[in-house]
């Protein structure tokens, strides 16, 4: 991961005057609210979900997690801008990671809200309803990237499913396909798919008002990551960067992140990330030079984070996310004609080889 010049710890958001992550409902425009929700976790601290007022009720752009330190704090802000629960009428959540989903899903069954995800998701909900699921999807990724050491740290379940309370993945009343317009009322927003990050991601743009609601498409202070999705993409890397080209071709818009400060411009974002990537993966081919390499090989040979880390000096769940986004990078070099990929009979996972120019 990268991040622009201003780090996420430090990010201070113009709705708020205040670090991003505060508390309360932030006013981004007219009818537009950010609250920020807090997250399980040391990395990101929080998940902005977006209240949009709409002429049938509140339109909320993610849901956020479903954790009662979550749910309590965004019942307490929706009251201070004189709405609550009662009053959500949809949910359009950009993708089926649990930090923007599973709140929705609740609040959803619980209130009748009408939940919208991308079609693209579909089949990670079903893996995550697979009564027959033993062991979290994410160790054969593991395993594929040479990190069989970091699906064992991973694997802490002994066998068990890993999420037994199929409640917080719930299908949703709607799939979003394509791309489309979507009437909230007295305003609408254009649904825009854009895999990479997950399958079926999208970002909903109101053009007329000048913002994008980004999801973790367009994040301001990182970036996003890219590999770590069940059922594993193709080519997850190459659809991030299509998709990053296909918001570089709307309007230049006020970016309203699912985590990190709002921020003036898409188009200087998206330009930071396509130019990160390239850089990644140039330095990807670089550690095949001297021969062929695991993901979670070359991984060890990157430096990670705006502070340059050092692989082994990562935490687990990180080491893991590094090996994973290192191996979509080297699949896009083969896709690129740069690499080639061998699929090993042993626990090395698949090894890439560099082609001589």
């Amino acid at each position: 991961m990268t991040s622009s010049s201003t780090p996420t710890a430090r990010a201070i958001s113009p709705d708020s005057g205040t670090h991003w992550s505060a508390e309360g409902a932030w006013r981004v425009a007219d009818g537009i609210h950010r609250i920020p929700l807090p997250l399980p976790m040391d990395g990101l601290k929080a998940v902005n979900v977006y209240v949009v007022e709409s002429g049938d009720g509140l339109t909320l752009i993610d849901g956020g997690w479903a954790i009662p330190v979550a749910r309590e704090l965004l019942e307490r802000c929706l009251r201070e801008v004189g709405y609550g629960f009662g009053d959500i009428s949809r949910f359009l959540v950009t993708h089926v990671h649990r930090d923007h989903y599973t709140m929705a899903s609740v609040l959803g069954a619980e209130h009748g809200a009408h939940v919208s995800l991308g079609a693209g998701e579909k089949p990670a909900l079903d893996l995550l309803n697979d009564p027959d699921l033993e062991e979290s999807p994410f160790l054969a990724v593991l395993r594929t990237a040479g990190a069989q050491d970091i699906a064992e740290e991973w694997n802490v379940g002994d066998g068990e499913r890993p999420d037994l309370d199929l409640g917080l993945w719930r299908y949703p009343d709607t799939w979003l396909d394509g791309d489309h317009d979507i009437d909230l009322g007295t305003r609408s927003v254009r649904a825009v798919h854009t895999p990479g990050h997950t399958p079926g991601h999208f970002v909903f743009a109101e053009t007329g008002a000048g913002m994008l609601f980004a999801g973790d498409h367009v994040l301001p202070t990182i970036t996003p990551s890219i590999g770590f999705t069940v059922p594993p993409a193709d080519q997850p890397l190459g659809d991030f960067m299509a998709s990053l080209a296909k918001v570089r071709a709307l309007p230049d818009l006020q970016l309203l992140p699912a985590h990190g400060p709002v921020a003036p411009s898409t188009h200087a974002r998206v330009d930071e990330l396509l130019e990160h990537h390239e850089e990644r993966l140039a330095a990807s081919l670089a550690a095949l030079a001297t021969g062929p390499r695991t993901a979670r090989q070359v991984a060890a040979e990157l430096p990670w984070t705006r502070h340059e880390h050092q692989f082994e000096t990562l935490d687990g769940f990180s080491r893991g996310m590094a090996a994973m986004e290192t191996k979509a990078h080297l699949d896009l070099l083969v896709a690129r004609g740069q690499a080639t990929a061998t699929v090993s009979e042993d626990p090395d996972g698949v090894r890439f080889t560099a082609v001589p120019s």
